[in-house]
């Protein structure tokens, strides 16, 4: 496959479940918020706005309106809804010819309809229906992309993009939640409420699968162990990480490359950390060092990738084939 190829496959996949991720918050956001007061609302939408890499917009003290036009249609916000289902679109583009009609009808439908939306137009309707909408879009074009695209190669490039956004999304997630949890001291009220973890659960789509592993009593120790450990759970560090590993052993095997070893046992490291990792333990130890040393290994075997199937030196080539 070349290299041009594997990076659009790649990124399209990223921008989509960044997309389906920025929705899935603001969505739970403006749900959590209805009825508050605005200093109330207030840190929620800090922690919102720092899980999405945007935390500059917090001066506009918790302006449910101005937050969610900045993370939707702002068009200078590289974070922004608009931003990235458009970035999707143009990797999508980029590989027109290897990926199916259905995939590149789906990612139009979903591009049209955020340039034919305005904050105005949601707002008078229903926003959370909206984000709803967007969410369901990325997740139909996953389902098209199992159902319709050849599980080779090509394929896995776009299980590994996913799954490495996935990975770093939720462990910048759990660390915007459990600072504030874990800063509180024992005679001080708790930093975060109870509403405040079900909202965590939800910003996972992982509510209903936890109510099935633990019941209905959210606390704040299982949240951390289902989020991070579950080995059942799509939303779950663990799970992911066991999706990346799979996936670059996949293309490995189908690329014959000599230089696949690092991002293997990058990913492959971070998989162990996580199989035998205690909640206890991290919780005790340093939760945000935990969580940021995720973040690093998914920047490790994101630059893996690169040096590998994207940007090697040309004298990698001639050493594989003589």
């Amino acid at each position: 496959m070349l290299s041009r190829v594997a990076d659009s496959l790649y990124w399209m996949s990223r921008y989509l479940e960044r997309a389906e991720h920025t929705a899935r918050l603001l969505g739970v956001g403006l749900t959590q918020t209805l009825g508050q007061n605005a200093a109330a609302a207030k840190p929620r939408w800090a922690r919102i706005l720092t899980a999405l890499h945007s935390a500059s917009l917090t001066s506009l003290e918790a302006d449910t309106y101005a937050i969610t036009e900045a993370l939707t249609f702002d068009p200078e916000n590289s974070n922004a809804l608009v931003s990235c289902v458009t970035h999707a679109r143009e990797n999508a583009h980029q590989v027109r010819e290897q990926i199916s009609s259905e995939m590149w009808e789906q990612v139009n439908r979903l591009y049209l309809r955020m340039r034919t939306t305005s904050a105005e137009q949601i707002w008078q309707e229903e926003p959370i229906d909206f984000f709803h909408s967007v969410k369901e879009g990325a997740h139909l074009f996953q389902g098209i992309t199992d159902a319709t695209m050849s599980h080779d190669e090509g394929w896995y490039f776009i299980q590994v993009g996913r799954y490495i956004e996935r990975t770093d999304a939720t462990a910048m997630l759990l660390d915007t939640h459990f600072r504030p949890y874990l800063a509180t001291l024992p005679d001080e009220p708790p930093a975060l409420e109870f509403n405040d973890w079900v909202a965590l659960l939800k910003c996972c789509t992982a509510f209903e699968s936890y109510c099935k592993v633990y019941t209905a009593d959210v606390q704040p120790t299982r949240v951390a162990e289902f989020l991070l450990l579950d080995a059942h759970s799509p939303r779950s560090v663990r799970f992911a990480a066991d999706h990346i590993q799979r996936g670059l052993q996949a293309i490995a095997r189908s690329t014959g490359s000599r230089a696949a070893g690092r991002a293997e046992r990058l990913a492959g490291r971070l998989r162990a950390a996580l199989d035998y990792g205690q909640v206890d333990e991290i919780l005790a130890d340093d939760m945000h060092g935990s969580l940021s040393a995720i973040r690093r290994s998914c920047d490790g075997i994101h630059a893996a990738i690169y040096q590998t199937y994207v940007a090697y030196p040309v004298e990698t080539v001639f050493s594989q084939q003589f």
